[in-house]
């Protein structure tokens, strides 16, 4: 099969579009033809070698997580699909989306929402499930509530917009001038410009406050949050590790830290909500999967209005 591979750390150019031995299958895992993937700055990060200690010096290495395609097998123990289904979802870490074939367990896909392209759903699974799981799981996020998305436009932004919409709640969306309409068309209440405006330094109080693209602070954002607010972020520091020990024990504003779980129940309930029209993706470009690298420098530009899909080569 083809795929892009990495044979050591470093820039763009250690991409390399190149035939590689297919896949096989465990019991519990699906051989998938993939039809789409997507970039997140997970990936281009572990490219760089920035997260080296958890992904080893062993090589050759093929990133990407996000995937959506065909089943062309199924292994023993797999239950819940067979071959022909149309799904969507995650790989392993450390990826391995990158590439015409991929084998995943059946527990980090779902059937692809029947209203969404292959392109489309393969933007969804990461980016989507991480702003879920903050709002709802790290966030406690309830009917009513104010709600702050820093970075609203970007790809776990733009979803998490929606989904606090979706949970009834009052969003505030920070983002570039360029990107006001976008997110007001997410359905934001209430949207500030960060080249004309600090949050940080406004008024109003938040329950809270998603910093999806971790370009703020608790510190800085404690002035912001409610008296039992929470601050959420994406990017682990040893501050914010220490923070968020200290105020788990401590009563009062909280800062939390976002690990995403790829698992199928989630991806399932994020289905059904675009399948209602309640969610959608935004695609800023899509590339195919030759010009992986571009993607990649694209992505690390930070100028992205939304997420960056991969046309897989093959289909």
């Amino acid at each position: 099969m083809k795929a892009v591979v990495i044979r050591q750390y470093g820039s763009t150019e250690v991409l390399k579009y190149e035939d590689v031995e297919a896949p096989q299958i465990k019991p519990d895992q699906l051989l998938v033809k993939i039809h789409a993937s997507s970039v997140n700055p997970i990936d281009w990060k572990i490219r760089k070698g920035m997260l080296s200690m958890m992904t080893g010096s062993k090589f050759p290495k093929i990133l990407g997580f996000d995937l959506a395609g065909e089943v062309i097998e199924v292994g023993s123990q797999v239950t819940r699909f067979q071959a022909g289904d149309s799904i969507y979802g995650s790989t392993s870490f450390p990826g391995g989306a990158y590439a015409e074939l991929v084998a995943v367990p059946e527990n980090l896909v779902a059937h692809k929402p029947r209203n969404l392209s292959y392109e489309e759903a393969a933007t969804i699974p990461l980016a989507a499930l991480t702003a879920l799981q903050a709002l709802r799981d790290q966030g406690n996020i309830q009917a009513g509530q104010k709600v702050l998305i820093n970075g609203a436009a970007g790809g776990v932004g733009m979803f998490a917009v929606q989904i606090a919409k979706v949970l009834e709640t009052e969003v505030t969306g920070v983002c570039s001038t360029k990107n006001l309409d976008l997110v007001k068309s997410l359905g934001a209440d209430y949207v500030i410009d960060y080249t004309q405006q600090d949050f940080t330094t406004a008024t109003v109080k938040y329950d809270i406050i998603f910093d999806a693209v971790a370009k703020q602070t608790f510190d800085k954002s404690k002035a912001v949050l409610k008296p039992n607010g929470v601050y959420i972020t994406t990017l682990p520091s040893p501050a914010i590790l220490l923070q968020s020990v200290l105020t788990t024990v401590l009563p009062g504003k909280k800062a939390k830290l976002i690990f995403e779980k790829p698992n199928a129940q989630d991806l399932v309930y994020l289905k059904d909500w675009i399948e209602a029209g309640k969610i959608r993706p935004v695609i800023d470009r899509t590339y195919p999967l030759q010009e992986l690298a571009a993607a990649h420098a694209y992505s690390e530009s930070e100028h992205a209005s939304g997420k960056i899909a991969i046309a897989c080569a093959g289909v």
